[in-house]
């Protein structure tokens, strides 16, 4: 028996309640239920950022892959350790091209020039609160040939460490808990779990 999809939404307010590097709206809705019927109104605020992109560092003559370490005060906040693991990544801004930035990202935070990106995956990472999407993409190089510093942006507060994983210890890390991005743990999972690799 096939499922019917829901479709209508009925947006009754809508405003913005702050204005910054990530804004917050709020939101008076209705939506249409599974059975055919309207919900009553309800209210949502939702977290505005943006869409981002996530990059996959991988060496096939090695079998590594390129993870950055950074601070991440929220971790921090949750009682988590504070350093995370976690592939290239950075924010895309209205009117820029997702795979132009994650070129950029990728020399910024890691030192690399990449020019062929496959494409991964694109979702939202908490779609619940949040209408941020992240674009995810896996790029083949070799770690042996650097063509800039890397570390981040410090005028931006950024600090960042490159850090190498063999395929087997990085997906060690993803099932013993050692890895808590979710972007990250998605990345590893959907490149090297489709075969993607040497040896895959």
């Amino acid at each position: 028996m096939s499922r019917r999809v829901p479709q209508r939404v009925e947006v009754l307010e809508k405003r913005r309640v702050y204005e910054g590097f990530m804004s917050l709206d709020r939101a008076v809705v209705r939506y249409e239920r599974f059975d055919g019927t309207m919900s009553e109104p309800v209210e949502r605020l939702i977290l505005e950022r943006g869409d981002a992109v996530g990059i996959l560092l991988y060496d096939p003559q090695r079998d590594q892959v390129a993870l950055v370490e950074q601070f991440r005060y929220p971790a921090y906040v949750a009682g988590e350790p504070a350093w995370l693991l976690e592939i290239v990544a950075g924010t895309v801004r209205a009117g820029e091209d997702p795979e132009a930035v994650a070129r950029s990202e990728v020399r910024e935070e890691a030192g690399y020039e990449v020019e062929h990106l496959t494409h991964l995956a694109t979702c939202f990472l908490t779609p619940g609160g949040s209408s941020e999407r992240v674009h995810i993409y896996a790029a083949t190089l070799s770690l042996d040939h650097k063509a800039a510093p890397g570390g981040g942006v410090a005028s931006e507060g950024e600090d960042v460490r490159l850090r190498l994983l063999g395929r087997e210890e990085a997906l060690e890390l993803v099932r013993c808990g050692g890895v808590r991005d979710a972007k990250t743990i998605l990345a590893l999972l959907a490149f090297f779990c489709r075969g993607s690799g040497r040896g895959g």
